[in-house]
């Protein structure tokens, strides 16, 4: 009996240290989850599987293809014409195409230039376009511009995945900021309570004036009002922050009461973002940078295909036939040979498309140029406010260290009867204000390093 009552006690121990402990939640831990199972961040990693699968697409017009033509007649108890065609085509690169078919038609009206041997007629030849689509053709071009649409598909993905890890970022560093004005509520207002009590004591014995508890009693309520006002900052945050935590299994997460952020957040949080290096960054590897030279490779490729219709279309075609069962008996007088020859005279649409399509080459030059100056002074801009701020931080935590040296040496005063509460509270609401700036400022300086962040766009 005396055993169970030990595991009761023991089991109510752990119980009310489960509803009182308080646990961290680490920036860099809070990041593993939004990188690895939110589902911004999965749809972002389909950009992938997006160019994957046009890149495919581009290849499937290379795929060899099988056809088959059949066509039949029959009236009046006649069998006017059949005719059968199949063939096999294999595309290559250079716009050749090599082909294979068998042709097999009967029928007493058939016309005489599809009279074929009784048993049929094979035929192996090769296509060339000696003008038009010989170095470049629609084939050639689409799978070209797919294999760079695959760096295109990968820079944005990485400036999607940044701006989900920007805005996660933010609704951390905004949980932080309010949790810290709710602890430093907590603290003024446990302050302001005990010297309340300490005044009543003071009034009862007659050392202090009635008035004196009127004052200290406003006190203890500003400082409620405003622990309470900055509880509900803290509950509304902690439900932005939930938007970002998930499981692998797609399961939302909630910030519980006794989850907390980290102490030292302005210190771990440039190291968690890989941005506390400012030199090691090259504005060639910005995925901005790197979409926007990809699609200019793809307008020069456009060009290319542009410029090749100014070429005549000129297309010959050769083809070896041999009856199936003399294949082997290789005759060069059964051939069929073909030449197509097309050129407008004027070329007026063509001159234009390649027109235009330099047009558009110029300009994408002209915003590669652009946004590579502005985003180096973006950044340049950036890394000043960061350093600003922190000299700021450094300005204003040394305010506080100040203002809590007038506060302790005045309430020193007061106990020795040579000061009043008047003074106190305003000594405290001078500190109270420094910290709240404090407050505000490191969250400036996270807010910037953040913003730098997403501008440099390296969510890697």
């Amino acid at each position: 009996m005396k055993k169970k009552y030990i595991l009761l006690l023991l089991f109510i121990g752990n119980l009310i240290y489960a509803q009182t402990k308080s646990e961290v939640l680490s920036f860099e831990e809070f990041l593993g989850y939004v990188k690895t199972s939110h589902p911004l961040t999965k749809q972002a990693n389909l950009k992938i599987s997006e160019a994957q699968a046009n890149l495919m697409k581009a290849r499937g017009g290379f795929d060899p293809k099988l056809e088959a033509d059949y066509t039949e007649k029959e009236y009046s108890d006649n069998n006017y014409y059949s005719i059968f065609n199949g063939s096999f085509k294999i595309p290559t690169w250079y716009g050749i195409e090599v082909k294979a078919a068998f042709d097999n038609n009967e029928g007493i009206y058939l016309n005489p230039e599809n009279t074929l041997p009784n048993s049929g007629l094979t035929s192996l030849g090769i296509s060339v376009p000696i003008g038009q689509g010989l170095w470049i053709n629609e084939r050639m071009a689409e799978l070209r511009k797919a294999k760079i649409y695959q760096r295109v598909n990968e820079a944005e993905r990485k400036i999607m995945l940044t701006e989900v890890i920007y805005e996660a970022s933010q609704s951390y560093i905004n949980w932080k900021r309010t949790f810290d004005e709710v602890e430093l509520y907590k603290e003024y207002l446990k302050n302001a309570s005990i010297r309340y009590s300490g005044v009543l004591k003071l009034i009862e014995e007659g050392d202090k004036p009635a008035i004196d508890s009127i004052e200290a009693g406003i006190t203890v309520k500003s400082r409620k009002l405003n622990l309470e006002n900055s509880k509900l900052k803290l509950i509304k945050a902690k439900l932005l922050l939930s938007n970002y935590l998930w499981s692998e299994n797609g399961t939302p997460f909630e910030v519980e009461e006794f989850i907390r952020p980290e102490e030292v957040l302005d210190q771990n949080l440039l190291f968690a973002l890989k941005i506390d290096d400012f030199q090691d960054f090259s504005i060639q590897n910005h995925p901005k940078i790197e979409a926007l030279n990809s699609k200019l490779e793809i307008l020069n490729v456009e060009t290319k295909l542009a410029g090749n219709s100014l070429l005549p279309k000129l297309d010959v075609n050769y083809n070896y036939l041999s009856e199936p069962s003399a294949f082997d008996n290789y005759r060069l007088n059964d051939y069929k040979f073909g030449v197509n020859f097309s050129f407008p005279l004027f070329l007026r649409k063509e001159r234009a498309n390649l027109k235009l399509a330099k047009i558009k080459v110029a300009e994408s030059q002209f915003e590669v140029t652009f946004e590579q100056q502005a985003l180096i002074n973006k950044i340049e801009g950036q890394k000043n406010e960061i350093n600003s701020y922190r000299r700021q931080i450094k300005l204003i935590s040394d305010l506080v260290v100040n203002y809590n040296q007038m506060l302790n040496a005045e309430e020193r005063l007061f106990q020795m009867g040579e000061s009043s509460l008047f003074l106190i509270n305003s000594r405290e609401n001078t500190l109270v204000t420094a910290q709240l700036t404090n407050i505000a400022l490191t969250n400036n300086y996270l807010q910037s390093a953040l913003d730098l962040y997403k501008t440099m766009a390296n969510p890697e």
